[in-house]
């Protein structure tokens, strides 16, 4: 019974990968249209104070597409170092039995791919809610309630940025 409890927990994991793609995903592309959206509302009303809510929004988003990337490098890694030598030693295969999940980290330019999706998930969820920070900081409507959010803010982002550059390191 334990042979089959393998390949059961491969069609499991496995199986929420491309979902779990898709959402990861989405959320860059959601993100981008929740702030361009704020920054519209706010030049329409001039109440700077608003873009205040970008930060925000970028944190919230910003950690869930951590945690999914990292559940999807996570499956991989199962494929890869756990299930595959798995089930070649079942299977007696001779090769990879997932040579994909190996295949694909040697491609040539994946290191590059990796760097620029890195700056890209920096602007979206870093650079962005500190550009709406900054012009709230320069606004004439600072008060110190929100002054004081905006630095609690600056640090949760300051956090999350160092996070994305460790999951690239790791990556």
């Amino acid at each position: 019974m334990r042979h089959l409890r393998t390949p059961c927990r491969f069609a499991s994991d496995r199986s929420t990968a491309p979902g779990r793609i898709g959402f990861r995903d989405n959320l860059l592309y959601f993100t981008l249209a929740a702030a361009t959206a704020i920054v519209a509302i706010t030049a329409q009303s001039g109440q700077p104070q608003l873009l205040l809510s970008v930060p925000a929004i970028c944190l919230i988003l910003g950690w869930t597409y951590l945690v999914n990337d990292g559940k999807i490098s996570a499956i991989g890694r199962y494929v890869r170092d756990r299930l595959g030598p798995r089930l070649g030693e079942l299977t007696s295969a001779y090769s990879a039995v997932f040579g994909w999940e190996t295949y694909h980290r040697n491609v040539a330019g994946r290191t590059v791919r990796k760097r620029l999706q890195t700056a890209v998930d920096l602007f979206a969820y870093l650079v962005l809610p500190m550009v709406c920070t900054t012009a709230f900081w320069c606004s004439p409507v600072i008060q110190p309630l929100l002054l004081l959010a905006s630095l609690g803010q600056t640090l949760a982002l300051a956090v999350l940025g160092w996070q994305f550059l460790r999951r690239r390191e790791r990556a």
